[in-house]
């Protein structure tokens, strides 16, 4: 049902639900994006869900939607929303229930001359190295010990063990592990949905995509991010599974109860939060730390085995061939940061749903070979545009709690691109642009086709002529890996 409620104009790119507009708002929400977006960002009531957040207990700022905005649980994806870290609420819709899915960008010093007729073979090997699909499980067998630690540590557990580089760490966010995760309040079902599906991407939107960096906007940034145009780059997307999942479930479920026992009033059940300093919203806090942690260490073991897969095909260590991490972020996450809110610095949880930290040129949280260029912020759009690489631009401070969006947003619903579109015309769309396409399951190409998502080149236009961020590259899409 379309949304037809009030937006004013702030510019451009930036709309406003005012305060007033609904019961219980208390601030407004604020929806980046161009006019010509404003239409089908109206047609699934998405709007609404920003002006919902808007009622949260101790939000500070704004509720924001980014101009990949559309209709998510609790928080529209792409919502981003800054509490008191204090006084303020935490809520698992405004996380997702996929903890901490995020994306991994992987350089090489390979030209497509260097793999030269291999391309095909590289993507089938990644395919059988990365297991894809709804259910599917990973390579590796770990036991409860392990797990406990792979909850509490994340990809430094996955780098002890083997899998990957030390120095993959300094350029994963937050090292790769939330040091506020507490395993003991991670319940037995959630990790007996993780324990298989460890160095897995799972089903729905996860994908592995082999592309060429096909523009520089900036080649100054771009040499210091390692990204040189005609060389070949592995993107990689996924989150904490099963595990992730089930953690979001529960404590979900704790907190409708905590709200209907405690009487508190919000427009939507599914904003059901709980006080940061609450026990429940602590647990809940330190449990998702523990999600966040397992998808790291999976997107750590991903590319471990992704370099194994270019060593067998190619014939040449992955060091030689430059197989370094650029960069991982997370784009479903809350996190304790510091931001000026009415010009004083003040201690806030930032809610991220579908929204990636964008953080400008000297923020400490950057690692320091990235300080001075601004947080990489790599954003994907179809499985046939590819894929953006941006950097963090002082705006974003200002303006989102350091946020910017997190991909192409979709356009059309699952069930209506199970509905409307046919296998064959997604095989030919992308054989078409010549990308080579493996997937677990044929709901990930219909669910997943191009014509399901917005025109990211729009959505990119957005966020960087409101200064979140500014244009490095752009990776185009030669094979593709779908769930």
């Amino acid at each position: 049902m379309p949304w037809e409620g009030q937006l004013k104009r702030i510019d451009d790119n930036r709309w406003e639900i005012p305060m007033d507009s609904s019961k219980g708002m208390l601030t407004n929400a604020v929806i980046y994006a161009s006019e010509s977006m404003l239409s089908q960002i109206r047609s699934d009531n998405a709007p609404a869900q920003a002006a919902n957040v808007a009622c949260m207990p101790g939000i500070v700022g704004s509720s924001m939607a980014m101009p990949d905005i559309h209709w998510g649980y609790g928080f529209p994806i792409g919502g981003v929303a800054a509490v008191d870290a204090y006084s303020g609420s935490i809520s698992p819709g405004g996380i997702g229930f996929d903890i901490n899915c995020g994306v991994r960008l992987i350089k090489t010093d390979l030209t497509l001359s260097d793999i030269g007729d291999k391309k095909n073979e590289l993507i089938d090997e990644l395919y059988r190295n990365v297991p894809s699909g709804l259910g599917s499980k990973g390579l590796t067998h770990v036991g409860n010990k392990e797990l406990e630690d792979i909850l509490a540590y994340g990809s430094e557990w996955a780098v002890e063990n083997g899998y990957g580089w030390g120095r993959d760490l300094k350029v994963t966010e937050e090292g790769g592990h939330m040091r506020d995760a507490d395993p003991s309040l991670v319940s037995e079902k959630a990790r007996k949905r993780g324990l298989p599906q460890l160095g897995s991407l799972g089903s729905g939107n996860h994908f592995l995509e082999l592309d060429v960096v096909d523009n520089v906007f900036d080649p100054d940034v771009a040499k210091v991010y390692g990204l040189k145009k005609g060389t070949v780059t592995l993107t990689v997307h996924c989150g904490s599974r099963g595990c992730g999942h089930q953690i979001a479930t529960e404590y979900l479920q704790e907190m409708e109860r905590y709200v209907k026992r405690n009487s508190i009033e919000l427009p939507d059940r599914q904003l059901a939060c709980a006080p940061l300093d609450s026990k429940l919203g602590d647990e809940y806090y330190r449990a998702m730390c523990c999600g966040a942690n397992y998808a790291w260490a999976n997107r750590q073991m991903i590319t471990h085995w992704a370099r194994e897969s270019f060593e067998k095909v190619l014939g040449d260590s992955a060091e030689s061939m430059g197989m370094e991490v650029v960069y991982d972020e997370a784009h479903n996450i809350a996190k304790k940061e510091r931001h000026d809110v009415d010009r004083h610095s003040t201690n806030v949880l930032v809610h991220r749903k579908g929204a990636t930290r964008a953080f400008a040129p000297g923020r400490s949280e950057i690692t320091m070979k990235y300080r001075d260029a601004g947080q990489p912020v790599i954003i994907p759009g179809d499985m046939s545009t590819g894929t953006y690489v941006l950097a963090g631009r002082k705006e974003s401070m200002k303006q989102t709690f350091g946020s910017t969006c997190h991909g192409a947003g979709r356009m059309m619903s699952r069930k209506a691109a199970m509905s409307k579109l046919k296998e064959k015309d997604v095989r030919k769309q992308m054989a078409d642009r010549d990308i080579y396409l493996r997937n677990g399951t044929l709901e990930g190409i219909l669910e997943e086709a191009p014509d399901a998502y917005k025109d990211v080149d729009e959505v990119i236009q957005v966020v960087c002529d409101t200064g979140l961020t500014a244009k490095v590259a752009k990776l185009r899409p030669i094979g593709v890996i779908k769930g």
